[in-house]
């Protein structure tokens, strides 16, 4: 399979998840607030310093799961997240987005650091050990798995959500891969309001 094709699929399959996520956090009866999303966040910085989510508390922030090689969900997620820090201005100042890595065995932190220099925003890069990194993406309730490709290297599959969290650190709402930049804008500033 060529490259392109792969990289078709890989997007597909991540909307695709995104979609299904959204769906099942917004079921009928109970709404994202019924569904127990987050927990602490304990990994390696971008500048491969301890971070602990507990620093960010009184401070809205949101989570992203993602890879450095991924060709459209990630990039597209970071891009949209300093646009809308930009059109919401100085309020947008006390939200960061933490972007935990579902990769860990290519994104070190060197690798994040170069790779979040490329969005504007406040944005975190965080790496761990695999188990680390398991245990963040179970308290988020993220899907990932490594899918071999035919070059003999690899990609990722996984959730293309972004998690949206209070002053409290407790979860309040998701901005589906799919969804308008409209959308984005007045879910982020309604998360700024709160």
């Amino acid at each position: 399979m060529s490259r392109r094709i792969i990289s078709i699929l890989v997007v597909v399959m991540a909307v695709s998840a995104a979609a299904v996520g959204y769906l099942y956090l917004n079921q009928s009866g109970g709404g994202p607030a019924a569904v127990a999303i987050g927990g602490p966040i304990r990994l390696t910085d971008q500048d491969g310093k301890p971070f602990d989510s507990a620093s960010l508390a009184g401070k809205p922030f949101a989570v992203f799961f993602g890879f450095t090689h991924c060709p459209d969900a990630c990039p597209t997620t970071l891009s949209e997240m300093a646009r809308t820090e930009d059109e919401i201005g100085a309020p947008a100042k006390e939200l960061t987005t933490l972007f935990v890595t579902i990769d860990p065995e290519r994104d070190t932190p060197a690798v994040l650091k170069d790779y979040i220099s490329n969005f504007g925003g406040n944005t975190i890069g965080l790496s761990g050990t695999p188990e680390q990194v398991a245990q963040v993406a179970k308290d988020y309730r993220v899907f990932y798995k490594k899918v071999p490709t035919s070059d003999g290297g690899y990609t990722m599959d996984h959730t293309a959500v972004l998690y949206l969290m209070d002053r409290k650190g407790e979860f309040r709402d998701v901005v589906a891969y799919s969804e308008e930049h409209e959308r984005y804008v007045e879910k982020i500033k309604k998360l700024l309001a709160e």
